[in-house]
């Protein structure tokens, strides 16, 4: 059997950050290597966030491709997309001197490049799924205040922290409800990632 997992810290977003496993996720990462931030520091600092409001009878909200959609905080928010993280990870990294890492979106790239190029390097890897790989739900709707345009969300969005493999499984730190390092079937686990954009965020290094 071939299989690898990463050790990176847990840290459980339910009771704190009950829509904030992209943040949280991202912390976690960042503690594995060696940064002493914590998710409330990275959401006040870099995370960029905006709320919802009502416009002659229409809900309004942020494009979740360019900021957090509402709060961490609430549980009533939804969450942000891979270019969100991607710049406050390097809004994070800017802030170190002779930081070597940068932040990319891998999104659409392929499992099998990411175990290859960044779990068997021991860099462990930002990847949005479906809550506990439920069946994602279109909608709610609303439209941008950036546009103006008709946004319609994939609820049961998550984000997990890709941290190893085996023959059967996918392994995650998956900061929901204390689920620890767990693993994932890999056909579902695929199937709730290409529903949500295929969407994932890696570290690269000088």
């Amino acid at each position: 059997m071939t299989s690898k997992i990463i050790r990176a810290p847990y840290i459980d977003q339910t009771e704190k950050w009950p829509t904030g496993c992209e943040s949280v996720s991202t912390v976690m990462l960042l503690q594995y290597l060696g940064y002493d931030i914590s998710v409330d520091d990275f959401i006040k600092k870099y995370l960029i966030k905006d709320s919802f409001e009502i416009r002659r009878g229409y809900l309004y909200g942020p494009d979740p491709y360019e900021m957090f959609c509402g709060s961490p905080y609430d549980k009533d928010s939804y969450g942000c997309y891979a270019p969100v993280i991607v710049n406050a990870l390097n809004s994070f990294f800017d802030s170190i001197p002779s930081c070597p890492y940068c932040a990319e979106d891998a999104t659409d790239m392929p499992m099998g490049i990411l175990l290859e190029t960044y779990i068997e390097n021991d860099i462990p890897v930002i990847f949005w799924s479906s809550l506990d790989c439920l069946p994602t739900i279109i909608g709610p709707d609303w439209r941008l205040k950036s546009s103006g345009e008709t946004f319609t969300w994939i609820s049961n969005e998550h984000c997990m922290l890709l941290v190893g493999y085996d023959d059967e499984n996918y392994y995650f730190n998956d900061p929901w409800k204390n689920h620890g390092t767990i693993g994932y079937a890999k056909s579902l686990i695929e199937q709730r990632h290409r529903e949500q954009h295929s969407m994932a965020v890696v570290i690269t290094s000088e």
